[in-house]
């Protein structure tokens, strides 16, 4: 649902980019723009959208995270740690096998 609703506003802002670069060469064609003018449109309207589009991303990610939060899913650091831990573990586990198997045999 989030994912259409994201696909949908990327179409719609290349969209409305196509209809702005139109309605500026439009303008600039009829003399109401020169071609600094309309550049200038054209490089303000593409910063604006561009920031925009890094705000959604933001605000997107802050969503997701928050989300995941509240489901309360191990993260990337929970599982490494864990992977850590285990591993430190079984060398522990390996070393007292070890030595017990020493032991049995300078008991035997």
């Amino acid at each position: 649902m989030i994912l259409n609703s994201l696909k949908n506003a990327m179409f719609a802002a290349l969209g409305a980019q196509e209809m702005v670069m139109e309605l500026i060469d439009k303008l600039v064609q009829k003399g109401q723009l020169n071609e600094a003018q309309g550049l200038k449109l054209v490089k303000d309207w593409t910063e604006k959208v561009n920031q925009t589009g890094l705000d959604i991303s933001l605000s997107m990610t802050e969503m997701v995270t928050k989300t995941l939060e509240k489901m309360s899913l191990p993260t990337k650091e929970d599982i490494d740690s864990l992977h850590k831990k285990v591993n430190s573990l079984s060398v522990r586990v390996n070393n007292l096998e070890e030595t017990i198997k020493r032991t049995s045999v300078n008991d035997a």
